[in-house]
């Protein structure tokens, strides 16, 4: 074989070889940055039902501590003003026996739910914003950015509160009064 066909074969094998680590790399990219896509749709998804489910727990557990609250708070007095108003001395037995207490493991409960829904809810929108993270990430660094078909933004709105929205803008906490004396 001559020099000519040798240098043209290798010429060949070397665009070849280009078109097709260049092909590869326009679908691995543009699958990364499909696959990204629908992450984040189903995060959103996952997103509002980690809401959901926050809420209504907490909201029934609320109902049913207030149901107790008011329960005990009829309950308890008539029970009182029964045992202890014949005039017989009987309020003195009331040192002694062993009356109805108000149970506050129902409120732990409920404290302990708000902290343990809310983490959820929190781990659920950090996972969002680590999506979107990854997909501004792929579509804005070298040489992925070449090769991505749609590089539009996944938008997401970070559910928080009003005072905390507040806080981010003007960059001043001063309400610090957890109890609002």
């Amino acid at each position: 074989m001559s020099n000519k066909k040798i240098t043209l074969l290798i010429a060949t094998a070397i665009i070849a070889l280009f078109v097709i680590i260049t092909t590869s790399m326009y679908f691995s990219y543009n699958n990364q940055e499909v696959s990204l896509r629908k992450d984040s749709e189903a995060q959103r998804s996952k997103v509002e039902g980690v809401y959901d489910k926050m809420w209504k727990i907490l909201q029934e557990k609320a109902s049913v501590t207030g149901e107790y609250k008011d329960a005990f708070a009829s309950i308890y007095p008539k029970l009182i003003a029964g045992r202890y108003s014949q005039g017989d001395g009987s309020l003195m037995k009331w040192i002694k026996e062993s009356n109805p207490n108000f149970d506050t493991s129902l409120y732990k409960d409920l404290m302990a739910s708000i902290e343990a829904q809310r983490e959820c809810f929190q781990t659920s929108q950090e996972r969002m914003i680590d999506i979107i993270r990854e997909h501004e990430t792929l579509c804005n660094t070298y040489p992925s950015k070449w090769f991505i078909s749609n590089d539009s933004e996944i938008k997401y709105t970070v559910i928080s509160s009003t005072a905390t929205k507040q806080v981010v803008a003007t960059g001043k906490d001063d309400n610090v009064d957890l109890f609002h004396k």
